[in-house]
């Protein structure tokens, strides 16, 4: 679950430059007013949005279900991701709108599809965000001890702490978003070149222990750590030359991403072995193979400010979308409180507190653990792609670079659709409910969702 609202897949094979010309054919027109962004900044920026929290954990989770031939998924999402950030990219330059990915679906579909992009992201925060409490709970659990009771214990504080600062409108800003992701980044370096010494070619052996067809969930589990393609949309107009920074910036951060990622994902097998399957804490396991077990309180207080982050941001955001979908119709106007711009949205964040302490409570008394909460999360997450790739193959010219992108990003993010599973219930359960309730209200949302 990656860092997102912070201010507000090319043929396999194409590559980054494809991703870049995708967009930079669609964006030839420059923009007549100027923002402040360079594609340094922009480029940090979408950084900041993908790296989240799931690299913190994702590489065991992916490690268990597949083994080594994990590696391969990691490889297939790191080339959807080149279309699927020049699509949003495209689209974000064409339709430059805080709304995003529900803009685009309203104005390609209508108010009702939107009101289901609204749902699924807000009701997808409390599963997720309690997954990502535990993740940081893990790394403070081989730090300091205790299991299971202090991964439940650390991500109730989380979830605490978070919900009291919006609370209070006390929201983590922009540049210390950027500083969290600068140190997941350094982090990150380090542990690869600190364990690379211990990396063993024999730990590829056997490469699919679960069979071929494992590499699919895998892939499916791993959406996770990819969302936030999206997220750079809502700054488009912000660059200072958006036909020319916002294509560089994408470019730039699907190389830097990718590496980053096949290079931790690497260094999980390659250097943990089958041991990388049970581990809950793998980059702890990597810095203490290079480095010593010391460094295992660093990473703990690393991923607990890279957690606070990601999940101050979350809870902000849905928060704030809970009261627009209050506000335009498509949830109780008792929600609506706290929409305008500056004002706090406490009863809309209660809601979200409430639900995500309930799922957190859920875990703790059934032991279902975070692989579930991760799929009901992706499963969403796919979900709202899926239409918001949808609405750039009726938004995007016919013919264009950039409608091609979206048709690959379209294909692809459909097969990993069908590639969740039963988990796919979650995201249905929730339309259903999105559009029951607005034929309950007999008429449609107003605006936006």
């Amino acid at each position: 679950m990656s860092t997102v609202r912070k201010s507000a897949p090319a043929r396999p094979g194409v590559g980054v430059d494809g991703a870049v010309s995708c967009v930079a054919h669609e964006t030839g027109s420059s923009s007549a007013r100027r923002g402040r962004l360079t594609v340094l900044q922009g480029t940090a920026l979408y950084i900041g949005a993908v790296l989240g929290t799931g690299v913190i954990a994702l590489p065991a989770l992916a490690a268990q279900v597949a083994g080594p031939a994990s590696l391969l998924a990691w490889l297939a999402l790191v080339v959807l991701s080149a279309p699927l950030a020049a699509t949003f990219a495209a689209l974000g330059i064409r339709f430059p709108d805080a709304g995003g990915v529900s803009t685009y679906v309203r104005n390609a579909f209508g108010p009702r599809a939107a009101a289901v992009v609204g749902w699924c992201f807000y009701f997808t925060v409390p599963a997720g965000s309690p997954a990502a409490g535990m993740f940081a709970g893990a790394y403070v659990a081989a730090a300091f001890g205790g299991g299971e009771h202090t991964m439940i214990a650390t991500a109730a504080a989380l979830v605490l702490i978070v919900s009291a600062a919006n609370a209070w409108g006390l929201t983590v800003s922009g540049r210390l978003q950027l500083v969290l992701a600068a140190l997941l980044v350094g982090l990150l370096l380090v542990a690869v070149a600190a364990s690379a010494p211990h990396a063993r070619a024999v730990n590829l052996h056997p490469f699919a222990p679960h069979g071929w067809l494992a590499v699919g969930p895998a892939a499916a589990l791993l959406v996770w750590s990819f969302a936030g393609w999206e997220a750079i949309t809502h700054l488009a107009g912000e660059f200072r030359h958006p036909a020319r920074d916002l294509p560089l910036a994408t470019g730039i951060a699907v190389v830097v991403v990718g590496v980053l990622y096949m290079a931790v994902a690497a260094a999980s097998v390659l250097v943990l072995g089958p041991a990388a399957g049970a581990s809950t804490a793998p980059l702890a396991q990597l810095l203490a193979s290079g480095v010593g077990a010391r460094a295992q309180a660093l990473t703990a207080v690393a991923a607990l400010l890279l957690t606070l982050g990601t999940m101050n941001a979350y809870f902000a955001g849905a928060a704030k979308l809970g009261a627009a979908l209050g506000r335009d119709g498509a949830l109780p106007a008792w929600l609506a409180r706290g929409s305008l711009a500056g004002d706090v949205p406490r009863r809309s964040l209660a809601v979200v507190f409430a639900l995500a302490a309930s799922m957190l409570i859920l875990v703790a008394a059934t032991g279902i653990g975070t692989k579930s909460l991760v799929m009901m999360t992706t499963g969403s997450l796919v979900a709202i792609y899926v239409l918001g790739t949808a609405a750039a193959l009726r938004l995007l010219p016919r013919g264009s670079a950039a409608h091609r992108c979206a048709a690959v990003a379209f294909a692809a993010v459909v097969g990993l659709l069908a590639l969740t599973g039963w988990y796919l219930l979650w995201p249905l359960a929730i339309a259903a409910c999105a559009l029951g309730y607005l034929r309950m209200r007999g008429n449609p949302p107003r605006t936006h969702a």
